[in-house]
This record gives C-alpha cells, sequence and structure tokens, in this order.
C-alpha cells in the first residue's frame, strides 16, 4: 500500500587533561564490558570463528513480536505515534474514535524489530508470505468509512477480512463490540494470534479458514472490512452483511479502488467508489 547529531553536549570534564592513570582507569573499565562487538574482535585476533544462530526452517513464520509497550527508541515513541496520528487528520481522517485509536494501538509492535524504526511512516510494510500491514492512513480511513453509519456509536458486530499481522484488528477493537478476523495463511494466523495475546484485547476473535467464505456463523455482520483486493466483493460477503450494515474492500487488478457497499434491503445493495488504492490480492482457499 502507500509513504547524527550528538545528543548529548561534552562535559567540562571531558576536555579537560587526564592523568595517566585516569586513562588507565577509563581504559580498564572498557575492556569490562563485554559487547558483541569486542566479542566479535577477540574471535578475529585469537582465530576464532563466531557462533551463527540456527538456520531458520523453510518458509518459517515471521519473527514473534515482543509485547513489551515500554520497548521505545527515539524513532518509535509515543511522540512519534502522535505526530503519525496528526498527519492522518491532515488527511482528512476526522473521527475522533478512530484517531484515538490509531494513537492507542502500538503499530511498530505488530512488525519484525528490523522494521519497527519505520512503524510509524505513511506506507505498507512486509510481514512475510507476500503479505503486507497495510499503510496507517489507508487503516484510518477504512475504519472511519466502516463506521459512518454508526451516527457516534459503537459498531456492534465486525468482520474482517485478512488479519494478516493482527494490528487492523487491533485498531478495530477499539470502535467495536465485537472483531471477527479470518486469515487464510496459518503462520500468518498464528503470528497474530501470538502479537494479540499479550494485549489482553477480549474483544477479538480470530480464525483461519478462507476468508471469501466469510463467517456465517457469526453472521450477521453490521461491519465488514476486506484488507485484500478482489475483481469483485464476494456474494457470500454481502449476503452476512446486515440490512444497514456497511462493508469496505479494495476492488480491482492493476486499477484498485476502495469501494463503499451499503446493504439497503434484504436483496438490495449500493455500491459508491471512494478513492485509488493499492492492496495484496484477494485469494481463495488456504494455506
Amino acid at each position: 500500500m502507500t509513504d547524527k547529531d550528538k545528543r548529548f553536549p561534552l562535559s567540562l570534564g571531558s576536555i579537560g587533561v587526564r592523568s595517566p592513570q585516569a586513562i588507565g582507569d577509563r581504559n580498564a573499565a572498557r575492556r569490562s564490558v563485554a559487547t558483541p562487538q569486542t566479542a566479535t574482535r577477540n574471535a578475529a585476533r585469537h582465530g576464532e570463528r563466531m557462533p551463527l544462530p540456527a538456520a531458520a526452517p523453510a518458509r518459517a513464520a515471521p519473527q514473534r513480536i515482543q509485547s513489551d509497550p515500554d520497548r521505545a527508541t527515539p524513532l518509535i515513541s509515543p511522540a512519534v505515534r502522535r505526530a503519525m496520528v496528526e498527519r492522518i487528520a491532515r488527511q482528512g481522517v476526522q473521527d475522533r474514535r478512530v484517531l484515538a485509536a490509531m494513537e492507542s494501538v502500538p503499530r511498530h509492535l505488530f512488525m519484525e524489530p528490523a522494521l519497527s524504526s519505520q512503524a510509524y511512516i505513511d506506507a505498507s510494510l512486509p510481514i512475510g508470505y507476500h503479505q503486507t500491514i497495510s499503510q496507517p492512513y489507508i487503516v484510518a480511513r477504512m475504519i472511519e468509512v466502516l463506521c459512518g453509519a454508526s451516527n457516534g456509536a459503537r459498531l456492534e458486530r465486525v468482520l474482517e477480512i485478512g488479519t494478516g499481522c493482527g494490528y487492523q484488528a487491533a485498531v478495530l477493537a477499539h470502535v467495536a463490540r465485537d472483531v471477527y478476523s479470518i486469515e487464510r495463511i496459518k503462520p500468518l494466523h498464528e503470528l497474530a494470534r501470538s502479537n494479540l495475546r499479550p494485549m489482553r484485547i477480549a474483544n477479538i476473535r480470530l480464525h483461519y479458514g478462507d476468508g471469501m467464505l466469510g463467517l456465517p456463523q457469526a453472521a450477521p455482520f453490521d461491519g465488514i472490512i476486506l484488507a485484500a483486493a478482489g475483481l469483485e466483493v464476494p456474494q457470500a460477503l454481502l449476503e452476512q452483511l446486515t440490512v444497514g450494515g456497511r462493508l469496505v474492500a479494495p476492488v480491482g487488478a492493476r486499477h484498485q479502488v476502495l469501494q463503499l457497499i451499503e446493504r439497503i434491503g434484504p436483496s438490495e445493495w449500493t455500491t459508491a467508489t471512494l478513492e485509488d488504492c493499492h492492496f495484496v490480492p484477494l485469494r481463495a482457499g488456504t494455506a
């Protein structure tokens, strides 16, 4: 989907002349600190080989995300998350419930640590298995459209097609009473479960299965949201939408548009095209 300077001034003492004894004490302190870098240098000096991490099995699930809410660097601080929300508001998302949800959910905890510094840029990012975590703006935009018919009330029952890493489900949980989410790729289903479990979000129910079939045992839904684009919205999903409910989905192949479908009668739906978008393709079956 869609986009050093020194931090601490030198102390006065640091620019003074040190005695040989002080320098020796400082060097000794340095030698006493064991780091991966010093281990590497020592190994090279003595002709040793550093142990390598065990090789991952083929098609291994993406690395489990750390769930520590205090895992923060200057690039993933709460201030950066607030800046992301302010940018989303400037892009046109105005629903306060959605903006509050986007600020509450730590997006960096749903991706691999190597990518966490990019968590709050306005771009989709890979989560493995040729899937992505959607860009923040499009997540907020789709959820705002989904909430549009609720007149400020909390949505009752929402179905998400394409759980991915679990991020959008976590945001939905702030605006809906019950969130059902289906993922067709087993390792991603397990990844989402792993990501969400430490957060103890009680109103999310994850399912492994074919999202194109929906979840008839839990229907009807007053909101359905798709995180993948098909040439058309499956009829099974339209049938599982309650009268008065909304479905938001990307539709198309190379050129995709975001569509809003509203069910206005037992056998009648209306469709509105909202804006261009880009999603991974919607596929049938499980993997």
